[in-house]
């Protein structure tokens, strides 16, 4: 039974404890990105955002490129725990790589130099939507995902073994796979701290 929005909204939650099982086949899975894709605004409908979907050993691959350099800088004392976080990541199903093309931006700032410094915090925003809409839509199929940011260390590893191009700019990394495990349970802050009604 399909949830509302506001459902889905409400469940969509970090989940770290994934395994490499799929709810979905992995067509499925590359048709939510497209669905995303075509239908995610993005400022002055520029389509900047650009998605790789990593599956099977090139998910894992990611997660190795990602714990070789993060062994490099974490102390030695430290990495066992950073270990186990990308461990429990490269356990998942596949991972969604969010970009933004540079080239696109740039040529926005180009077209509306009113708004040229505003520009590239624009595109994130658009990357943002997309990530959002894709976290829902992926634990609406029955995975638990989460959000991380191990750009820019990552990013040069990635652009060569992948092959992609120089003005991709790397924003986010969205490992995914079946839950196993609920997350805590989630706090919130007073709305009268965040939220002013005139």
């Amino acid at each position: 039974m399909e949830r509302t929005l506001k459902e889905s909204i409400s469940k969509r939650r970090t989940y770290y404890a994934i395994s490499d099982k799929s709810p979905l086949k992995d067509k499925e899975i590359e048709y939510l990105i497209a669905f995303a894709l075509t239908n995610v605004p993005s400022a002055f409908n520029s389509q900047s955002t650009r998605l790789v979907l990593l599956l099977g050993e090139h998910h894992k691959a990611l997660w190795q490129i990602t714990k070789d350099i993060l062994q490099q800088i974490v102390p030695s004392a430290a990495f066992s725990a950073t270990s186990k976080k990308i461990d429990g990541f490269t356990a998942g199903y596949g991972t969604i790589l969010f970009f933004e093309d540079s080239e696109v931006v740039e040529s926005l700032q180009k077209t509306f130099p009113t708004y040229a410094q505003n520009i590239p915090t624009i595109a994130e925003h658009t990357s943002a939507m997309h990530q959002f809409a894709l976290w829902n839509l992926l634990c609406e199929a029955g995975f638990g995902a989460s959000l991380q940011h191990y750009n820019p260390l990552i990013d040069t590893k990635v652009k060569s073994k992948w092959e992609l191009p120089d003005s991709w700019r790397l924003i986010a990394q969205m490992p995914f796979g079946t839950p196993t495990a609920e997350p805590s349970a989630k706090t919130f802050e007073p709305l009268d701290k965040r939220m002013r009604v005139f």
